[in-house]
């Protein structure tokens, strides 16, 4: 229980902003991350490397960088098969930051892929 109280505390510290940022929040490194996670699951090759570094373009022109985070993140706690994966899957906030990613993800898979 305590884990949920901790992970809904991040999440609800993350502000929501609906408008795009007018310049470039997301840093080199999560950039980089993205795209080398996405070059291993669509082969490591030239083609890859630019449709995964359009693809977290796309996605950054959609979502400010903490938008991003969040969503990760409940992603990331939602493949969590005990009580805290249960509490945070049981949750509208978290349910909004990741629908809201995987929209953005979507968008960048139909431009880029």
């Amino acid at each position: 229980m305590r884990a949920y109280v901790i992970a809904l505390a991040l999440l609800a510290a993350l502000p929501a902003r609906a408008a795009v940022s007018a310049h470039n929040d997301y840093p080199t490194d999560a950039r980089a991350d993205y795209v080398f996670g996405c070059m291993k699951s669509n082969g490591e090759t030239h083609e890859a490397l630019e449709r995964c570094s359009c693809s977290i373009d796309v996605i950054a022109s959609l979502l400010p960088y903490d938008a991003y985070v969040a969503g990760e993140t409940v992603a990331s706690l939602m493949q969590d098969s005990g009580p805290a994966g249960r509490a945070i899957k049981a949750t509208t906030l978290a349910k909004d930051k990741l629908v809201t990613l995987r929209r953005a993800q979507a968008e960048s898979e139909v431009r880029c892929f």
